[in-house]
């Protein structure tokens, strides 16, 4: 062992001065007596208390020895020399700097001077770690309540026993008890002492994770490495309970609903009588308690049922209104089990076609969007029609379309729905009897139409012994008249009628309409023209020029006027044909004469390929004879040189004319041009 240097803590002039009154006070056999007596005040700086490092200091009182020098050796706790520790020698001094053994333990410290007893003191020395501890708390806690926890240490004690124990309860999952690891001041210490286990009580922490951390420390103020952690949860809130199965609104059938309780800290399973529940109470009764997280009933009964839920946690909080703010929760479960009542209003004789049903529902009340009203002939065995119904909350109105239907009774049934999805189909009307309506319900028109306006004035004509005779006839009545007649091209036609009822009286102030459909290849398909009927009923408008048509009246009727149509006139127009001749003399053998002409087609569209023409001549007392048939091109002009080559034509009179046959894509009738004459 290196000699050790005492550290001066006084002049070396002071300490000889101090010694040498020493010397002369002493008696003459001072010297020789000292060394019967020790090192005075021998003693280790900080105590000799245990220490965590193997360095340590010693002082003593100044006593110079007779050769100014202090010997020393460090032994076992029994006295034991230790190898390399032996006896060591320092100046003159009050203090000495030195090291023990690096293994922990209990060992003596002597000093003497030359031929003077020895004095000792104990050094303690102890750097080894105690073993962690475990410590027991409860994993929640319910806000306020104080925090018990146990500490448990079972591994041997290091030489320097344990002092005590070091914790804290904070919200750091990495949290330590002492500022610096591994060590522990006497002032970090929680609890004192070395029992092997050991309680302590700490005051609630704030709702949330809490972490209490421990470490063993020994008498060296040595603490265990490993710092010792558990979680401490406090739940000061009680369980979030929702009811699942309530319907939005009413339901028509008994409801099954569930409360489903979720609690994020302490949890909802289920452990026992005291561990968590779920709670039900119906209608104010006492409550339907199940253990967990989950509670159900069937409801059942018609009405409004108030439903009370609640829960309670695994540290007791509970929402069963014990705490000023965790009232149960409340729903409402409505159940309407029944039909509404349905009934026909009595017919509105200004609209009969206005049908209505009336719906009346006490609980649950008329369902505003979903009903029909539908009708069927009396006696049918097929399904009833729906009719367009416009649906309303208590109530539904259809319109029906009376003239669309044949003459008869008709039956009528309406289907209502209240809100909570029952539906009543029924019949009846007012006392309870089957609403019926005899069709027509409306008051009847009629509609005659015809050629003409107020009469119709007309020649009657007749061929007899090859003559052609006619006589002039007029006509008042509408249904007498000709339901065809024929008109040059580019001529009108005038068309007249009159509206009464059934009993003839006359309809004024209606509205009727004239219907043209013309024929494949007009411009036009349809044209309608709307005309008020006079005083009288009576009504006429004179057709426009254009190609053949189909002519009809039409009265749509009103909310107290059936439906009527008139009969269909047929309105054949003939072409425009133009022929014209080259000459009106024409040579035997000589030049041709030549036809030429034009096809007139107002408001019809011409084919592509044209029309087929056929040239036709007559001589007196004979009929018209085809001898040539040509095709006009698509603007409907046509041309044709013809040759007189017979001598026979000679002096003879020839009359001429092109006609244009009816065909299915020309909107016109047969039409033949003027005559023209040739002589040959």
């Amino acid at each position: 062992m290196s000699r050790a240097r005492p550290r001066a803590r006084r002049s070396t002039a002071s300490l000889f001065a101090a010694l040498l009154v020493a010397l002369i006070a002493a008696p003459p056999d001072a010297a020789l007596a000292s060394g019967a007596g020790g090192l005075t005040g021998l003693h280790v700086v900080g105590g000799e208390s245990w220490q965590a490092e193997n360095h340590f200091q010693v002082e003593w009182d100044p006593l110079p020895p007779r050769d100014g020098l202090v010997h020393y050796a460090i032994r076992t706790a029994a006295g034991e020399p230790i190898p390399g520790y032996g006896e060591q020698e320092t100046e003159a001094s009050v203090a000495a700097d030195l090291r023990v053994p690096p293994t922990p333990g209990t060992y003596l410290f002597e000093a003497w001077p030359p031929r003077g007893a020895r004095s000792r003191v104990s050094l303690r020395f102890d750097d080894v770690h105690p073993a962690p501890v475990s410590i027991a708390a409860p994993a929640w806690a319910a806000a306020g309540e104080d925090i018990r926890v146990r500490l448990a240490r079972r591994d041997p004690p290091p030489a320097s026993g344990i002092a005590g124990f070091a914790m804290t309860l904070d919200d750091r999952p990495e949290g330590r008890p002492c500022a610096v690891a591994g060590r522990c001041d006497a002032g970090e210490l929680t609890l004192r002492g070395g029992l092997d286990e050991v309680g302590h009580v700490f005051r609630s922490p704030p709702e949330g994770i809490s972490f209490v951390h421990a470490v063993a420390v020994s008498g060296s103020g040595m603490a265990s490495t490993v710092v010792a952690t558990a979680r401490i949860a406090i739940d000061g809130t009680p369980p979030q309970v929702r009811l699942e199965g309530v319907p939005a609104g009413w339901s028509a059938n008994p409801v099954r609903v569930t409360a489903v309780a979720v609690d994020p800290l302490s949890g909802m399973a289920a452990t026992g009588p005291g561990g968590p529940i779920t709670a039900l109470a119906l209608d104010g009764g006492a409550p339907l308690i199940a253990p967990g997280a989950g509670a159900g009933t069937l409801v059942t009964g018609e009405g409004v049922h108030t439903i009370e839920f609640y829960g309670r946690d695994a540290v007791g909080n509970s929402g069963d209104g014990s705490l000023p703010f965790a009232a149960p929760g409340t729903a409402r479960v409505r159940i309407d089990e029944s039909g509404p009542t349905v009934r026909f209003a009595a017919a509105d004789p200004a609209d009969p076609e206005r049908i209505e049903a009336t719906i009346a529902d006490p609980l649950s009340g008329p369902d505003p969007d979903r009903g029909s009203i539908e009708v069927r002939r009396v006696g049918s065995s097929r399904r009833f029609e729906p009719l367009p119904t416009e649906v309303r909350r208590g109530g539904l109105t259809a319109r029906w379309s009376s003239d669309d239907y044949p003459r008869g009774a008709y039956e009528f049934r309406a289907i209502g729905f209240d809100a909570a999805g029952n539906s009543t189909a029924s019949t009846g009307g007012e006392g309870g009897a089957p609403f019926v309506l005899q069709n027509p319900v409306k008051r009847e028109a009629r509609l005659a139409f015809g050629f003409g306006a107020g009469r119709l004035v007309f020649q009657r004509c007749a061929r007899a012994d090859g003559r052609r005779r006619c006589h002039r006839a007029v006509v008042s009545s509408f249904e007498r008249r000709p339901a065809a007649r024929t008109v040059p091209c580019c001529h009108g036609a005038l068309v007249g009628g009159r509206l009464v009822d059934a009993a003839g009286r006359p309809l004024p102030g209606q509205t009727v309409e004239v219907v043209e459909a013309f024929a494949d290849g007009a411009r036009n398909d349809l044209r309608r023209t709307a005309l008020a009927t006079d005083a009288d009923g009576r009504f006429s408008t004179r057709l426009a020029p254009g190609p053949s048509r189909e002519v009809t009246a039409e009265f749509p009727g009103t909310r107290r006027l059936t439906r009527v149509g008139g009969r269909v006139l047929r309105l054949r127009v003939r072409a425009a044909v133009h022929l014209r001749v080259s000459t009106a003399r024409a040579q035997v053998g000589g030049a041709p004469v030549v036809f030429s002409g034009r096809i007139a087609h107002p408001e019809a569209r011409l084919p592509a390929s044209g029309l087929p023409v056929e040239l036709e001549f007559r001589l007196p007392g004979m009929a018209w004879t085809e001898f040539r048939t040509v095709q006009s091109d698509a603007l409907g002009r046509f041309r044709y040189p013809y040759s007189f080559n017979d001598d026979d034509s000679a002096g003879v009179r020839f009359l001429f004319r092109a006609l244009v046959p009816a065909a299915g894509d020309w909107p016109f009738a047969p039409a033949a041009s003027r005559p023209l004459a040739v002589t040959g």
